[in-house]
C-alpha cells in the first residue's frame, strides 16, 4: 500500500472501532441492566432492544448506499455518524425500555457500513483492496474482543447508561477523523440505473450470500462455542477472552501473505473457494471434537483463518465486479445480506442447540459452507488489476 492507503484504510477502521466499541461493551452487561430498570424489562424487550439496530442496519444500508452514490461518500459517512449519536445519547439519558429500544433503532439507523466500505474501495487500488478490507474486519475483531473484555469493567465505573453516552462521544470523535485523516476522495460515478440492476447480478448475489452466510456462521459459532469452551477448557465467561485473544492474533499470520499471493498470481477466486473449504473442514472438527482441547484450539484457529479471508475478499470482490456508479448500492445489498445472517445463525443454531446438543449445532453449521460451495464455484474470476506503478490514481 502507499501512503495515501494506508491513511485511508487506517482512518476508516479507526472510523468503524469508535463508532462500534462502546456497542460492543453494551452486550454483557446490558441484560442484567435492563433487568434492574426501576421497571424492570421483560426477556423478550431485552431481545427486541439488543436485536433492532441490526434490524435497522439491514433495512438502511442499501439506500444510504444508493445516497453516497449520488451526494458523496463522507456527507452520508458524517450525518450517519451524527444520527448514530444521537441514539446513543437517547438510550443513554433514560431508565426506561422503550425509550432505549427508540436509542437503539436510532442508533441502527446510522447505517454508514455500506458508505464507509464504498469509500476505502474508491481509494484503493484493485491489488491491495483485499488486504485493506481485512485490515479493517481484524480492527473490528479485535475493538470487539477488547469491548467484551473491558464492558463489565466500564460499567462498574460509569454504568451501562455511562457506557451508552461514551458510545455517542466517540462517534462524534469520528467526524474529525473522516474530515481530516481519511484523504479526499474523488466524487463517485452516479448511475440511475437502479438498485434493480445489482440485485439481477447473478455473480454479486453469489457474493451476498455469501457473507449472510459468513456472518450466520460466526453468530452461531458463538452461540455454541462458548458452552464448549467452559466444558472443554473450564474456563469462565469472563474469561473466554484469553483463547479468543489468541486465537485472532495467530489466525491473522497467513491471512495477508495469502491475500498477496493471490493478487499477483491471479488466485483470487482459488483462495477465496479454499477458504469456504476451510470452514468446511473447522464445522465438522467442532461437531466430533470440541470435547478435546487440541481438536477445540485447532478448529477456531481454522475457522477464525477462513473467516478472516473471507471477510476481507468479499467486499472487495463486491466493488471490483459493482458498475462504477453503483458500488455503493451494491455494498448497500450486501451490508443488509451481512446484517441478515446473525439473525438467521442466531436462530437456526440456536433453536437446533436448544433441541439436540452441542454436536447437532456444530453438525448443522458444517451444512452451511457447503451450501455455499454450492454457489460459490459459479463465481467468475475478478479481471486482473491494471499495471500501476504502486501509487494510487490521484483524486481530486
Amino acid at each position: 500500500m502507499n501512503a495515501q492507503e494506508i491513511r485511508a484504510t487506517v482512518g476508516l477502521a479507526l472510523i468503524y472501532a469508535l463508532r462500534m466499541i462502546g456497542m460492543f461493551m453494551i452486550l454483557p452487561v446490558f441484560a442484567l441492566y435492563a433487568h434492574g430498570l426501576p421497571a424492570p424489562a421483560s426477556d423478550l424487550q431485552i431481545g427486541l432492544a439488543i436485536g433492532i439496530y441490526g434490524l435497522a442496519q439491514a433495512a438502511l444500508q442499501i439506500p444510504i448506499g444508493i445516497a453516497s452514490d449520488r451526494w458523496g461518500r463522507k456527507p452520508v459517512i458524517v450525518i450517519g455518524l451524527l444520527i448514530f449519536a444521537a441514539g446513543s445519547f437517547l438510550a443513554g439519558a433514560t431508565q426506561e425500555i422503550h425509550w432505549i429500544i427508540a436509542g437503539r433503532i436510532l442508533q441502527g439507523l446510522g447505517a454508514i457500513s455500506s458508505a464507509v466500505s464504498a469509500l476505502l474501495a474508491d481509494l484503493t487500488r484493485d491489488r491491495v483492496r483485499s488486504s485493506a478490507m481485512a485490515i479493517m474486519g481484524a480492527g473490528m475483531g479485535l475493538a470487539f474482543l477488547g469491548a467484551l473484555v473491558a464492558g463489565p469493567v466500564v460499567a462498574g465505573h460509569i454504568g451501562v447508561d455511562g457506557i451508552f453516552q461514551l458510545t455517542g462521544v466517540l462517534a462524534l470523535l469520528g467526524i474529525p477523523v473522516v474530515l481530516r485523516l481519511v484523504p479526499p476522495a474523488p466524487r463517485p460515478q452516479h448511475s440511475n440505473a437502479g438498485v434493480w440492476t445489482v440485485l439481477r447480478d447473478p455473480q454479486l448475489l453469489r457474493l451476498d450470500g455469501g457473507i449472510l452466510l459468513l456472518h450466520a456462521l460466526l453468530t452461531g459459532l458463538f452461540v455454541a462455542a462458548p458452552f464448549a469452551i467452559v466444558e472443554t477448557l473450564g474456563l469462565p465467561s469472563e474469561a473466554h477472552w484469553e483463547v479468543y485473544l489468541p486465537v485472532l492474533l495467530l489466525s491473522l499470520l497467513p491471512v495477508f501473505p495469502l491475500m498477496k499471493w493471490a493478487e499477483n498470481n491471479q488466485g483470487t477466486r482459488r483462495l477465496f473457494l479454499a477458504a469456504i473449504g476451510v470452514l468446511g473442514l473447522a464445522m465438522p472438527l467442532l461437531a466430533v471434537g470440541h470435547r478435546q482441547p487440541l481438536a477445540l484450539l485447532g478448529a477456531l484457529l481454522l475457522f477464525f483463518m477462513a473467516f478472516n479471508l473471507l471477510e476481507g475478499m468479499l467486499p472487495s470482490l463486491i466493488s471490483r465486479r459493482a458498475p462504477p456508479g453503483q458500488r455503493g448500492a451494491a455494498l448497500g445489498v450486501y451490508g443488509s445480506a451481512q446484517f441478515l445472517g446473525p439473525m438467521l445463525g442466531g436462530a437456526l443454531l440456536g433453536g437446533v442447540k436448544g433441541h439436540w446438543g452441542l454436536s447437532a449445532a456444530f453438525a448443522a453449521a458444517a451444512c452451511l459452507p457447503l451450501i455455499w460451495l454450492s454457489f460459490a464455484t459459479g463465481l467468475r474470476a475478478p479481471a486482473a488489476p491494471a499495471p500501476d506503478s504502486g501509487a494510487a490514481a490521484p483524486h481530486h
